[in-house]
C-alpha cells in the first residue's frame, strides 16, 4: 500500500460530515447531534483513517468493533463515553455499524465569546486514549442521554439569540457530569489504580537504584505513562484522585527520597549525587532539593548528622 493511501481524510465542517454520512444539511452549521441509538446511520461511509476539525463527544451503547485512537486499537465489550478533540487521527477496523449511541459534534468556533472556550481545555479527558473510556452505570447513562436529548431538541428549533447560550450550557453540564463520573471511576477501580501505583513506585525505585538515570536522565511523565500503557493526562488524573499527587509529583517525591538517602548513607558530594540522579548540572539539583525541602543538600546532610 502506498504512503499516500495512509494520509487521513480531513473533515473540515459539519456540512461535510453529514454529506459523507449521507445525511441532510445540518440544522446548525457549527453543532450537531447524531442519534444512532437504533444504528440508522451508516457509519461505514466514514473515511478510514480520518481527522475532524471539531470536538466529538460520544455515548456508545454497545460496540463489538474496534477503534484506533492514537497508536492503539481498543476493543469495547461494553458501552461508554469517548471524547475526541479536534485534529485527532481516527481509524477503525471496519465494524463501525456496530456502534450505537449518541454523538455530539461541535466546532471550536461555536464556543467563541463564551467562558467554555477557555474552560474546555481544563477537561483533561479529551487527552485520554480510547482504552481510558468512561464506563457508566445505568443511572449515569440516563443522565447523559437526557442531556443529549435536550441538545437534540434545542437544535430542532429555529436559531435565535438564545440558541448558543442554551446549547453551550448543556455541553458544559455534560462535561461536568463526565468529570464527576471519571472521579467515580477512579474510586471504583481503586484496586487497579493501586496496582498501577505499585508498578510505578517499583519502577522508579529500580530506575534510581540501578542508576539508569546516569545514562537516561530523570524519567518523565511520558516515560511513566508508557510503562503502564496510559496517556500522561489520564495517569496524572488517576494518581491525583488516588494519592492527591500527580505523576510529576510522584517522580519528584522519589527523587527527593533517593537524594536524602544518598546524603545520609554515603559521603558523595552534592555534585556526585546530582550526576547519579540524572541532573545535568549540580546547581539544578541544589535548587530542586531546596525548593522541596527548604534546605540545601549540604544543610540537610549537616542537620541529619
Amino acid at each position: 500500500m502506498s504512503k499516500k493511501e495512509h494520509i487521513p481524510y480531513r473533515i473540515e465542517s459539519l456540512s461535510e460530515l453529514r454529506r459523507v454520512l449521507g445525511l441532510t444539511k445540518p440544522l446548525h452549521p457549527l453543532v450537531m447531534i447524531a442519534n444512532n441509538m437504533e444504528k440508522d446511520i451508516d457509519l461505514s461511509r466514514m473515511p478510514n483513517p480520518h481527522i475532524k476539525s471539531f470536538y466529538k463527544i460520544s455515548f456508545l451503547k454497545n460496540i463489538s468493533g474496534k477503534l484506533k485512537y492514537g497508536q492503539r486499537f481498543y476493543d469495547f465489550e461494553e458501552g461508554g463515553m469517548v471524547f475526541i478533540a479536534p485534529n485527532q487521527v481516527i481509524e477503525n477496523d471496519g465494524n463501525q455499524n456496530d456502534y450505537a449511541g449518541y454523538s455530539l459534534f461541535f466546532h471550536p468556533d461555536f464556543l467563541l465569546n463564551t467562558s467554555l472556550a477557555i474552560k474546555i481545555k481544563n477537561f483533561g479527558f479529551f487527552s485520554y486514549d480510547v482504552n481510558e473510556t468512561l464506563h457508566l452505570s445505568e443511572k449515569e447513562k440516563e443522565s447523559i442521554i437526557a442531556i443529549f436529548k435536550v441538545i437534540e431538541e434545542e437544535l430542532q428549533l429555529p436559531i435565535d439569540d438564545f440558541s448558543q447560550d442554551i446549547v453551550v450550557t448543556q455541553i458544559e453540564l455534560l462535561l461536568h457530569y463526565c468529570n464527576r463520573y471519571y472521579k467515580r471511576q477512579f474510586v471504583t477501580r481503586k484496586a487497579v489504580s493501586n496496582e498501577i501505583l505499585h508498578i510505578l513506585e517499583s519502577h522508579l525505585e529500580n530506575y534510581f537504584g540501578n542508576e539508569n538515570s546516569l545514562n537516561s536522565g530523570i524519567p518523565t511523565v511520558q516515560d511513566l505513562a508508557e510503562k503502564v500503557h496510559l496517556t500522561p493526562k489520564y495517569l496524572s488524573d488517576m494518581l491525583r484522585s488516588l494519592t492527591g499527587r500527580n505523576a510529576q509529583q510522584l517522580i519528584h517525591d522519589k527523587l527527593i527520597d533517593k537524594a536524602k538517602e544518598l546524603l545520609t548513607i554515603t559521603n558523595l558530594s552534592a555534585s556526585e549525587i546530582a550526576y547519579k540522579l540524572g541532573f545535568e548540572y549540580s546547581q539544578s539539583f541544589s535548587r530542586f532539593f531546596k525548593a522541596k525541602t527548604d534546605l540545601s543538600p549540604l544543610e540537610f546532610r549537616k542537620s541529619f548528622n
